[in-house]
């Protein structure tokens, strides 16, 4: 068998697969494969598990000498067939767009292109024991592309990401199909958007200044896209419409991305807009709650397609 992912916590209880032949207090050898229950865990001055058969025979094994029950069937199917390459379900692409400081209009010369989207497998992948994964991610090139139903979940969950990629004006490659889910993208867009944007803000801001707090340091690009978040979340949830390009922004923006501007001066433009984006969702014509209804139908059509 191929190497098996180890899970790093082993307790008390734990029921094993060993991994090698052991020899037992009772003299007698097991074979690799063999079950058994740990008994006790290494402490200061003991360095190995020490585990129980069924039987009452125990043995001392390090961490390497087995493998947990669940690690090693998970393994088993996952090492039976070689895993997808990215490369290899590219061909299944039918959305792809640009995102980032090119798609928002902040873009200077040293700008990465990053390009997202998401994918509609073959019916034979997408039903065989081994799925297809939920992203597709090239770090190098800046690419990932979603599997077309973990992209509708992350949208009806008003994931800024996501809505991005839905409204982007820089779109790269689209399929019919993808058409038909860009010209109903409104379907996604609910008071949730409020929850999302001003959750994922509030906990990014919390970060910089604890980091600030601790090294007196500030990502000055992060905090530059903690406004823009909170800019285009107030433009969505009062116009209904996901405005990626905020360049009208891009002077006041790159000033904070600069280090132009103080951190007091950032967190007071970023209170009066979480002010601004309260009073706009009281006012908000959005429903509740997302189509699901919509994206549902949407997706059993999408897998339809691939059943061909």
């Amino acid at each position: 068998m191929k190497d098996i992912k180890q899970s790093k916590i082993v307790a008390l209880g734990s029921v094993i697969i060993t991994s090698k032949d052991i020899l037992t207090s009772h003299g007698e050898l097991r074979p690799s494969g063999a079950m058994a229950v740990v008994v006790r865990i290494p402490y200061e001055k003991v360095s190995s598990f020490r585990i129980k058969f069924f039987d009452g025979a125990e043995s001392s094994l390090y961490r390497d000498d087995f493998h947990l029950r669940r690690d090693y069937y998970d393994s088993s199917l996952e090492n039976s067939f070689d895993k997808f390459k990215p490369f290899e379900l590219n061909e299944f692409i039918i959305f792809k767009c640009i995102i980032g400081s090119r798609a928002y209009g902040l873009e200077v010369e040293s700008s990465d292109t990053d390009l997202r989207g998401f994918y509609l497998p073959s019916a034979d992948l997408h039903w065989s024991l081994y799925g297809v994964p939920e992203q597709l991610e090239d770090q190098q090139n800046d690419e990932c592309y979603w599997e077309i139903e973990k992209f509708i979940k992350l949208a009806l969950k008003a994931n800024p990401n996501i809505l991005e990629c839905l409204y982007t004006p820089m779109i790269v490659k689209s399929s019919e199909l993808a058409n038909d889910l860009l010209e109903q993208r409104d379907i996604f867009l609910s008071k949730l958007l409020y929850q999302t944007y001003n959750g994922y803000v509030l906990n990014q801001f919390k970060r910089l200044n604890h980091k600030f707090s601790k090294s007196g340091v500030i990502k000055w690009k992060h905090a530059m896209h903690i406004i823009r978040l909170l800019l285009s979340g107030i433009t969505a949830i009062q116009e209904g419409f996901v405005s990626v390009d905020i360049s009208k922004y891009r002077d006041s923006l790159l000033s904070i991305k600069n280090g132009e501007v103080s951190i007091s001066e950032v967190n007071k433009w970023r209170l009066s807009l979480h002010e601004e984006f309260e009073i706009s969702y009281k006012k908000t014509s959005l429903p509740d709650l997302p189509n699901y209804k919509k994206a549902n139908e949407f997706l059993i059509k999408a897998r339809k397609q691939m059943v061909k």
